[in-house]
């Protein structure tokens, strides 16, 4: 099991998730710039059918618009775009590579998320630094994704882990105010940013949110 990295939990207060196809014509390190400058504390890029090669460009991309922001960037599923990228860390799902097996691959220093969404899965997860705990809502940005946990389910299984913990599917601002009491230490969000047309503002809103909901962890 992971010792746990200091100032994680914070920086896992508000994670964007890129989507290419939603940010348009601005481009994904635009929104990127615009959100990270209204509150977003941790950017995960993903983009699903794409090459290796333009995910490590637009990785790299990223990454320079992240440059002395002290965001971490960690890169959807493939590990190896993430070390070539010389990105902070890497975020796995259940059919990915196992964690204990990534580890070993990147060594101490890199962050390594997990998705889980039961609780054998959360009780079980090894090597991780973080679980991405959901869906909690259903999702349309993710439509092969397990059944929603809720609230509850949220609360269960932050209960059953020691590890730091940050809630994804179906995050909006109007939403995030139900998480509270749940002891998550963030959420994770694709839509709510990437295709507002003000990814600030969309950013900050969260945020506020965010922020309200830490102050009633138990």
């Amino acid at each position: 099991m992971s010792i746990e990295r200091p100032g994680l939990r914070d920086q896992l207060r508000l994670c964007l998730i890129t989507d290419t196809a939603m940010c348009g014509e601005r481009g994904v390190p635009a929104v990127v710039r615009a959100a990270v400058a209204g509150g977003v504390s941790m950017v995960q890029v993903r983009s699903k059918n794409t090459s290796d090669r333009d995910l490590l460009a637009l990785t790299l991309a990223v990454r320079e618009c992240l440059t002395g922001t002290g965001v971490p960037l960690i890169v959807d599923d493939a590990v190896d775009v993430a070390v070539l990228a010389g990105a902070d860390g890497v975020h796995v799902g259940q059919t990915d590579l196992p964690t204990d097996l990534v580890r070993q691959w990147v060594g101490p220093d890199f962050i390594i998320g997990l998705s889980v969404s039961t609780m054998a899965q959360a009780v079980a997860a090894e090597a991780a630094d973080y679980l991405g705990i959901g869906p909690i809502w259903a999702t349309a940005t993710k439509p092969d994704a397990a059944g929603p946990v809720g609230p509850i389910g949220l609360a269960t299984l932050v209960a059953a882990t020691g590890l730091p913990t940050v809630a994804i599917g179906g995050i909006h601002a109007d939403t995030v105010p139900q998480l509270a009491g749940t002891g998550v230490d963030g959420v994770c969000t694709v839509s709510e940013i990437c295709a507002a047309p003000d990814p600030t503002a969309a950013a900050a809103r969260l945020r506020a949110a965010v922020d309200d909901i830490r102050r009633m962890r138990p």
